[in-house]
């Protein structure tokens, strides 16, 4: 007679929504089809809310009188030119050949402008849309790339859907998808950068237990080292990229960099390696080489319009060619120059701006950025609406999803640090790092919230584990109770984007209704 052993733990209480969920994709039917179709309904709908109308208003708005005209000559003539002055008028208008063909000074590299002058090459740059629909694609793919980093890292999705469904119907990312700035190129690239590094660290891990059995039975006092990492070199040219569009590219390089030669560190000492520490040092110095030159050529290639062009800012500056200086070609010494006084304007910009947000402030959501704001009276300019037309583009974040994003960062990072187990999470927080705290060394320079479209990839991520944790019930509460809990706050969420999408995209509105937004008297 044999007497049954009761189970460890008990069993996990099966919802009414678990059932559902099971029922979609128990079948190898049901998922396949669910695999596809998921990602592919989140990309329809943040497509829908970037695209739609995206040639209105049919102005140049916040810094596009910069981003758009410099893109256009830098797209015709390889650098960008300066522009006869009052050339905003003329070039909405159609007149986009006025270029002087002198050189422009710009403070940014020239990737993120070249992406723009793409789609103004295809639309036309006579057209908003054209301005406007490079900044709409690449927010429209950085959702699925969301999707696809958040499946990678959980393998879950629901847990993808619902991580990429957050950031598509957000402000932040709607409204830079919906002007033509730098900012969505650079967060394309940064959360590419990330989704390759979560690649190789799964596979790199697999390849280190593969490389170990094969070896004698025993403990190891070395390990293997792994030069086949296909997805940490194209993690090094997506940072590259990235650097290509703003150099705030550097940090997540060094950030990736750093988080590789931890993560082999970890997986070394696991396995039993006794030297392991000196054995993820000669691993890192592997990973740098993987990662860091390939950074460098696909930055310098951004950089070829203005290398095999003579009419480029600096371009005609004699470079004193002393020393081992005598050795570089003049156009990489004068692209030197050029970077030294990039450099220096970055560290010296304290110009004051009314929409100015210290990095202290970006958690709080204090001061988010104005873009655009236009009245009309009834009647003008196709007002349909009594009391008059008020358009607005304000690129705040959706509230609740901002503040609930950053009280769940907090919460990953005290799990991270006081939950064994959870440091499978720290790509995540690395993510987070990397995009958020190089900003707080600089506390005069002026800086702005949007910048924090960077940062939102890994917020919503972070909201999504919390949410996990929530719906598998928490405190003693029942996993129906978490699960119905989140299902209300993600409706939340959808009604709030809905509230405020108005105002995101600069859809004409009564004055009243654009103040019921102004929930912080800084907002305004």
């Amino acid at each position: 007679m044999t007497t049954a052993v009761p189970p460890l733990l008990p069993p996990v209480e099966q919802t009414r929504i678990d059932r559902w969920r099971d029922a979609l994709v128990a079948s190898p039917r049901g998922f396949r089809l669910w695999r596809w179709l998921a990602p592919a309904l989140v990309t329809v709908v943040a497509a829908v809310l970037r695209l739609i109308d995206l040639g209105d208003p049919h102005q140049l708005v916040f810094d596009e009188t910069y981003y758009v005209k410099d893109s256009w000559s830098q797209w015709v003539l390889g650098y960008p030119s300066t522009w006869p002055d009052e050339a905003d008028a003329t070039f909405v208008a159609g007149g986009t050949d006025v270029f002087t063909g002198i050189g422009s000074y710009v403070v940014h590299p020239p990737l993120g402008r070249i992406l723009i002058g793409a789609g103004m090459a295809l639309l036309g740059p006579d057209s908003a849309t054209g301005w406007r629909i490079s900044a709409a694609v690449f927010g429209t793919a950085t959702v699925l790339l969301v999707y696809l980093l958040a499946r990678t890292l959980t393998r879950s999705i629901p847990f993808a859907t619902v991580a990429s469904g957050l950031i598509a119907i957000d402000g932040l990312g709607i409204v830079l998808s919906r002007i033509s700035l730098l900012d969505i190129f650079l967060t394309f690239f940064i959360v590419l950068t990330f989704w390759f590094v979560a690649l190789d660290a799964r596979r790199s891990t697999d390849r280190l237990r593969a490389a170990l059995t094969a070896l004698p039975e025993g403990r190891h006092t070395w390990g293997p080292v792994l030069w086949a990492r296909p997805w940490l070199v194209a993690a090094g040219a997506a940072a590259g990229a990235a650097t290509a569009v703003k150099w705030s590219g550097l940090y997540v390089l060094a950030a990736v960099g750093l988080y590789a030669v931890v993560t082999d560190a970890v997986a070394r000492r696991r396995a039993g390696i006794v030297q392991w520490p000196m054995d993820a040092v000669r691993q890192g110095l592997v990973s740098f080489v993987l990662l860091v030159p390939v950074a460098v050529v696909v930055y310098l290639a951004s950089w070829s319009g203005w290398l095999f062009t003579n009419g480029g800012w600096m371009r005609g500056t004699p470079i004193a060619a002393t020393g081992i200086w005598g050795w570089v070609p003049e156009p990489l010494r004068q692209l030197w120059a050029y970077h030294q006084e990039m450099y220096n304007f970055h560290v010296g910009l304290v110009t004051p701006h009314s929409y100015a947000s210290p990095a202290w402030q970006w958690p709080l959501l204090i001061r988010p950025t104005s873009m655009y704001w236009h009245q009309d009276q009834a009647g003008v300019n196709g007002c349909t609406l009594p009391t008059g037309c008020t358009e607005a583009i304000s690129s705040i974040a959706n509230p609740i999803i901002w503040w609930a994003g950053v009280a769940a960062s907090l919460y990953l990072l005290v799990r991270f640090v006081m939950v064994r187990g959870w440091r499978r999470h720290a790509l995540v927080l690395t993510g987070l790092a990397a995009t958020y705290v190089p900003w707080l060394l600089y506390p005069e320079r002026t800086i702005f919230q949007f910048y924090t479209v960077a940062m939102l990839p890994f917020l919503v991520l972070a909201l999504t584990f919390a949410l996990r944790d929530v719906a598998r019930g928490v405190r003693g509460a029942s996993r129906a109770s978490g699960q119905v809990l989140v299902l209300a706050f993600l409706g939340l969420c959808v009604v709030i984007s809905a509230f405020w999408y108005p105002v995101w995209v600069g859809l004409p509105a009564p004055y009243e209704f654009w103040r019921l937004h102004n929930w912080l008297p800084t907002w305004i």
